[in-house]
């Protein structure tokens, strides 16, 4: 195994639904989806953003796109009307989330 950020193999949007953040996963390549199910879970996002994420972490897959949906609740102090944040509309979340490292086999490296 190797121990890789996920920006090696997926990229990432994100934004706000009021003080809900809303990140989108997708694998670069259809071979990367497993891995990203198996190794991007709700537990691990909550964690990675547990400094912000005051709230639980949903997770949703979308096979058909090779990709994973997560809504991080309570992470947006409020949200873009409210938060005093510099990043009220959690668009730099997608980039925090694609320096998480995770473990993928040597061969897809």
């Amino acid at each position: 195994m190797a121990r890789i950020q996920l920006r090696r193999i997926a990229h990432a949007r994100s934004g706000d639904k009021g003080n809900i953040a809303n990140i989108g996963l997708i694998a670069l390549r259809p071979e990367y989806y497993p891995v990203l199910v198996e190794q991007v879970t709700p537990e691990r996002v909550k964690e990675h953003f547990r400094e912000i994420c005051l709230g639980p972490v949903e997770r949703f897959e979308i096979p058909n796109l090779h990709a994973l949906n997560f809504l991080l609740h309570d992470s947006l102090d409020g949200g873009g009307t409210l938060s005093l944040r510099t990043d009220a509309q959690g668009k730099t979340y997608s980039g925090a989330l694609l320096r998480m490292e995770i473990d993928v086999p040597e061969n897809l490296v």
